[in-house]
């Protein structure tokens, strides 16, 4: 059920007949995720479903299946090359990632994050039930400063993880009353907290003190976004902690008070030209409503963030 740029769509394989099953779920895959090889332990009769919920930033799918194995080779990477990252976990079952080295087992309430720039396996039994997120590599590879594979354990039964998969498991059991906004808006929640779970292990002893500050700037930047004059130096001063703290803190996720207030704006112009109630507003308007001093500057930042002119990405939602 499309809502503007966001869809709905579900694929049954007991729609088709029992020879061409294999074919549609290996078509599927390859046309919502990248092109994988595959061996399925049974070549007819093959059962599974998907529910694909997508936007033009963010893509979830649910769905189980038969025993599968997936691989994505060097060579299918070098045909169809794809930096970006899948969050991935299993809601019922185990599945085995192989990925850089590493062997991860996962079950219910583990997860790991993966990029499809690196060859993987992926091999699961029959009673899989699973969830694979699709995230942009900017989402990754800026947040966390770097470009490396993450097969990484993920711990979602407590703290920061436990919110991660309530998000994601809301995300599906909404999915038919949501909007491209909303559904844009808890995906940008959800990576923002990925990251955060990801890069926990390797930060540097970062002092707790450092920590509460980037969660409290992040919330401030959130809240004033749309204020002209909001700056790091205007952040010190009404959170009552030096630059230096600020400064030290954002550098911790590999980012800047700059980069986070363009980023919060930025983020804050998109939601507002795939709103309806908005439509009314000029991209000059949304440039100046959303704390940009300048419209050729935001459309600059913008094309480069996402990939389109606000422009275009407005003319998508209609």
């Amino acid at each position: 059920m499309p809502t503007g740029s966001y869809v709905v769509e579900t694929t049954r394989t007991a729609e088709v007949g029992a020879r061409e099953q294999t074919d549609l779920w290996s078509e599927r895959v390859a046309a919502y995720q990248t092109r994988m090889d595959y061996k399925y332990a049974r070549a007819e009769g093959f059962r599974g479903e998907m529910i694909r919920q997508g936007s033009d930033s963010y893509q979830l799918v649910t769905w189980y299946s038969d025993q599968i194995e997936y691989a994505r080779t060097p060579g299918l990477i070098r045909q169809m090359p794809d930096p970006d990252y899948r969050l991935l976990f299993p809601l019922a079952g185990e599945l085995l990632l192989r990925q850089d080295d590493q062997e991860v087992r996962l079950t219910p309430g583990t997860g790991s994050l993966i990029t499809l720039g690196e060859p993987f396996e992926i091999l699961h039994g029959a009673s899989l039930r699973g969830v694979i997120m699709s995230i942009p590599a900017q989402e990754i590879d800026g947040p966390l400063n770097r470009k490396a594979p993450l097969a990484t354990g993920l711990d979602l039964t407590k703290g920061l993880g436990r919110v991660v998969h309530s998000m994601v498991r809301g995300l599906n059991d909404e999915r038919g009353h949501l909007t491209t906004p909303q559904f844009d808006a808890v995906c940008d929640r959800v990576v923002e907290l990925v990251c955060m779970l990801a890069c926990g292990d390797d930060r540097p002893d970062v002092p707790g003190q450092l920590t509460e500050v980037e969660a409290v700037v992040r919330r401030h930047v959130r809240e004033h976004a749309a204020d002209p004059g909001l700056s790091g130096a205007s952040m010190a001063r009404a959170l009552g902690w030096s630059l230096r703290q600020i400064q030290l803190a954002l550098q911790q996720v590999g980012t800047t008070p700059r980069d986070l207030i363009r980023e919060e704006r930025l983020r804050m112009v998109r939601e507002r030209l795939l709103r309806a109630d908005c439509a009314h507003m000029t991209i000059t308007d949304l440039t100046y409503a959303s704390g940009f001093s300048s419209a050729s500057a935001m459309s600059t930042a913008f094309r480069r963030r996402f990939g389109v002119s606000p422009r275009e990405m407005r003319s998508k939602a209609r």
